[in-house]
């Protein structure tokens, strides 16, 4: 997932502070001082953590004095006295915010907590300030009510429209009254936002399950090596110790016989910030969803999944429902079928129970074993980590021609590398962080960022990014290395494309940077596309001991078993979207929500989801939606894999999957102009036409070929029209 972690702003006259009475003038900061780094990078190895409270302020009252001296220039307002003025400000509370987030999202401490709980809501209103600035605004709409007159070029015209755009969605044409009202509910949200995360961090740090030699029946041995290294790091010898953090409950999910510790684990996963105790985040739901609903009538719009999708390139929710509604109905019949394969594996060994959501992994890997004569543990020795990056480069490297060099330089974290990303003519494209393995301090799942944005200097020089990709992967064990599963490694060809698109990233303005966010996953998503292509195994997926490349025997298994769990996986993905989608959908907020009574109406009663299967993220850990950015948008996922499965045939078709010149349009046409046109516009570029379900529906196993009648006409599609989707 890309992590999009929302800034907000201050807004009133701020007198600098410190936590630390060292830390007096800017110059003594570093994140305020010049960074004299290699790359641009942040100042690592000089930053601590009572910098970035003074640095914040700072940086935010230096921006205010940028936008001030432009909404108080007596010129008469032009393209560059205004818009460009504006595109420019700001960079310093961009740089120093970006690497705060990044940081609190990836190492996080109390300290750090303090400081986003104290700092976000001032952030919250500082963009307030801006986007409410009335004289600001003044300027910028006198230049869009003449933009037709004005002999702008597509960029500057974009970068007008789409900022106009975003001062009337941030409130520009409230009345006061209504102004101070929603600053208000933006600075609660983002301090409840805060609340969330760290709830959800210490409920899935809190819990450990500690077993004994005796408790481990099942459970391969690298499995057990994990857990018996966990146990050490805390002290405990001769015990197991297994986490919610991915890498540790889903082996343990999928190969214990112990159904009793399987449900034990699996419902401590499930009810985190559901527990009743001071992390209990339903509270919080009920917070969210009343400001947030609030915000949207303020703003004109019936509810909060109206606000955010009239933005996106789905622009209404019928869209959205008509897309779910395609995949939901014949993904819950698969995996209905699926289930009754398990069961009959599951009644010989407990006939006189139930099967439980808990049991699900478990016995679907039974299938696969049986079925295709495979399993997750004889892959795993091909997908050592340090392979799979190397597949990664040499992919990025047949497409695009730019190669990877690492370099040693300072970082937040020792288990961090880094590399310089070079261009096809080895000029830089920029820096790119890893950062692999669990950690207290970390929030859970995958996600790409950047800690300085790709842009243009006041010269006209591109300024490379500093891009790091945070995962949460499977350890290395003693002198074994880190061995993904399938989806770890499909998870990191997915962030790798998030950071290709910010490495390629060539937009003019600042205020252009960004995309739709269902368009923001086509270019991650198309990178997972490559990662079992046999061409591509072959280069990449050797054996960690014999150095053996993967058997023909072996990929054709892979291949045979493509459609497996696929019912189980879209069905919670969906599920999850339409949970989403349904919460932000309420047009008013009169009483507290039941959470889990909601959740179970929406998905079992009104939709028909089986017992057996959960969504993927319950509201009281959904993080992606309360506190990462993508509130009344999880769909983005599927809308976006419409796209990046037809966007991946176009190689298919040219029966070459490394083609250098289809690469390069999609370099050209999407991955380097951010948000220079409309993500569709965008698309079509590249393709040539609308993007078709067909080979999406093909790849998760859920087509049926239409019986065509002879004599049936085809409907081209209208040029703007969406309901291809």
């Amino acid at each position: 997932m890309k992590r999009l972690l929302t800034i907000a702003l201050f807004a009133t006259t701020m007198t600098l502070s410190s936590c630390d009475k060292s830390v007096k003038h800017p110059s003594e900061n570093p994140l305020t001082a010049e960074w004299n780094t290699p790359y641009g990078i942040p100042p690592f190895d000089e930053i601590r953590d009572e910098h970035y409270a003074p640095a914040l302020k700072y940086a935010m009252a230096q921006h205010l004095a940028e936008i001030d001296a432009i909404a108080t220039n007596h010129d008469e307002p032009t393209f560059d006295n205004v818009m460009l003025a504006f595109d420019r400000s700001g960079e310093l509370l961009s740089r120093v915010s970006l690497t705060f987030e990044m940081i609190c999202a990836a190492e996080k401490n109390d300290n750090l907590t303090e400081v986003e709980e104290e700092m976000m809501p001032l952030l919250a209103a500082h963009y307030d300030q801006i986007l409410m600035n009335d004289a600001l605004f003044a300027k910028i709409k006198t230049l869009y009510d003449k933009r037709g007159a004005l002999e702008l070029d597509a960029a500057q015209m974009r970068l007008l429209e789409k900022t106009y755009n975003d001062f009337v969605r941030a409130g520009a044409l409230l009345s006061p009254e209504q102004k101070e009202q929603l600053k208000a509910i933006n600075a609660e949200l983002s301090l409840t936002a805060v609340k969330f995360g760290s709830n959800l961090l210490a409920e899935t740090n809190d819990f450990e399950l500690v077993l004994s030699s005796s408790e481990l029946d099942g459970l391969p041995a690298g499995v057990r090596d994990a857990a018996a290294d966990r146990a050490k790091q805390s002290g405990r010898e001769d015990k197991w110790v297994f986490t919610l953090h991915k890498p540790s409950l889903i082996p343990f999910l999928t190969y214990s016989t112990r159904r009793d510790l399987r449900e034990q684990i699996y419902k401590a996963y499930l009810n985190r910030g559901n527990n009743g105790n001071k992390h209990d985040n339903k509270a919080l739901i009920n917070d969210f969803i009343r400001l947030r609903t609030e915000k949207a009538h303020l703003l004109g719009y019936e509810c909060y999944a109206d606000y955010v999708i009239a933005d996106q390139m789905a622009q209404n929710k019928s869209a959205v429902y008509d897309l779910l509604g395609e995949i939901w109905v014949p993904a819950l019949e698969r995996a209905k079928s699926e289930l009754e394969e398990m069961k009959t594996m599951f009644r010989r060994d407990n006939p006189s129970a139930e099967f439980a959501s808990w049991d699900w992994w478990f016995y679907a890997e039974k299938v696969r074993r049986r079925n295709y004569s495979l399993d997750e543990e004889m892959l795993r020795p091909y997908f050592a980590l340090d392979n799979v990056r190397h597949g990664i480069f040499f992919l990025a490297n047949r497409l695009y021609g730019i190669t990877f060099r690492p370099v040693k330089i300072p970082a937040y974290h020792k288990e961090c590398s880094a590399f310089e990303v070079l261009d096809k003519d080895e000029t830089l494209l920029g820096v790119l962080y890893f950062d692999y393995f669990p950690r207290d301090g970390k929030g859970a799942g995958a996600w790409c960022g950047y800690y300085r944005e790709p842009m243009y200097d006041t010269e006209g020089k591109r300024v490379p990014p500093v891009v790091s990709i945070v995962c949460n992967f499977t350890r290395p064990v003693g002198n074994t290395p880190a061995l993904l599963n399938i989806d770890e490694v499909g998870t990191l060809f997915h962030e790798f494309g998030h950071a290709l698109h910010f490495l390629f990233s060539d937009t003019k303005y600042r205020g252009l940077l960004g995309v739709e966010g269902d368009f923001v996953e086509l270019p991650s998503q198309i990178m997972e596309n490559w990662a079992f292509e046999p061409a591509l195994l072959s280069e990449y997926a050797m054996h960690y001991r014999s150095g053996d490349v993967i058997s023909k025997s072996l990929v054709e298994k892979l291949r045979r078993s493509a459609h497996f769990n696929q019912g189980f996986m879209t069905t919670e993905l969906v599920a999850a979207a339409l949970s989403d989608l349904e919460i932000h959908s309420l047009n008013k907020y009169e009483e507290k929500i039941d959470v889990e009574a909601f959740e179970y109406q929406v998905l079992n009663e009104k939709r028909g989801l089986i017992p057996q299967i959960e969504p993927r993220y319950r509201y009281t850990y959904f993080s992606h939606i309360f506190d990462g950015g993508y509130s009344a948008g999880y769909y983005f996922y599927i809308w976006a894999e419409v796209l990046d499965k037809d966007a991946f045939e176009a190689f298919r078709e040219s029966k070459d999957i490394f083609d250098r010149r289809i690469a390069e349009r999609f370099r050209r046409e999407v991955l380097s102009r951010g948000g220079e046109d409309d993500g569709m516009n965008l698309y079509r570029a590249f393709r040539g036409a609308n993007p078709d379900k067909t080979p999406l529906l093909k790849a998760r196993g859920l087509w049926n070929e239409p019986e065509v009648e002879e004599s049936a006409e085809v409907t081209p599609i209208a040029e703007n029209d969406n309901s291809d989707f």
